[in-house]
């Protein structure tokens, strides 16, 4: 499985930004997707699952501002990120979670600044 991430950029704290990650490849092992971030100087940490089934997860800082969606036509999950904060600033990496384990993708990187 390959995966494409896109949609990142700079955004004025209160802004909005959507992220792509399109898979390809051995699509049919994939049991969910999601998004990690990471910001300078912080762990690593888990934004948003979806898993094939439709159930989501987010992590507690970003609930109600963020909505992570899947579009099975396009192999492709996005993250609608709202309401944005510069404490959202980080690079965002687009998992998939398959039988055989997880795979990751390039980053994209956020950046919330005025």
């Amino acid at each position: 499985v390959q995966l494409q991430a896109s949609g990142g950029g700079f955004v004025q704290p209160g802004g909005s930004l959507r992220l792509s990650c399109a898979a390809s490849g051995n699509i049919f092992s994939i049991n969910a997707m999601g998004w990690f971030r990471r910001a300078p100087g912080k762990q690593r940490e888990l934004v948003a699952r979806i898993t094939s089934g439709g159930s989501t997860v987010y992590a507690d800082s970003v609930k109600g501002r963020f909505t992570i969606s899947g579009d099975t036509a396009k192999n492709t999950v996005y993250l609608q990120m709202n309401s944005l904060k510069p404490e959202d600033t980080a690079g965002y990496y687009c998992v998939a979670d398959l039988i055989a384990g997880r795979q990751w993708g390039q980053g994209t990187e956020v950046t919330v600044s005025s």
